[in-house]
């Protein structure tokens, strides 16, 4: 009996994994060493990481994939899933603290502003 990985051998990547990976944008170099995936190791080239990190978002699934040995696309959905909960709560995480990082420095600056006298 053939093994279903054995399907995808020639390079082909299943079309249920190719889709946003949280894990892989949020922590691209982590995320690329534990997945055996190097190309995410760009994200520390100052200025191309602000492009990489969308490509490694939109990527990873399918070079972990290919760099991985993977029974099932099922199996491999199951192991990403952490990876990928885990970066969207980062994400999350991080949008909540942008905001409240302007909020604070905009309550400050109205503060100093409006007891300088006129």
């Amino acid at each position: 009996m053939e093994n279903s990985v054995n399907n995808f051998t020639n390079g082909q990547v299943p079309q249920e994994i190719k889709k946003w990976n949280w894990g892989a944008f949020m922590f691209n170099i982590f995320w690329g060493i534990g997945n055996k995936s190097y190309l995410p190791l760009l994200c520390l080239v100052p200025l191309l990481n602000i492009v990489w990190i969308f490509v490694c978002g939109a990527k990873g699934n399918e070079w972990a994939w290919k760099n991985g040995n993977y029974s099932s696309p099922q199996e491999f959905l199951l192991v990403q899933s952490t990876w990928s909960r885990a970066g969207l709560v980062a994400f999350i995480v991080a949008i909540v603290l942008v905001v409240l990082e302007f909020l604070f420095l905009g309550t400050l600056l109205a503060a100093i502003f409006s007891s300088m006298p006129r």
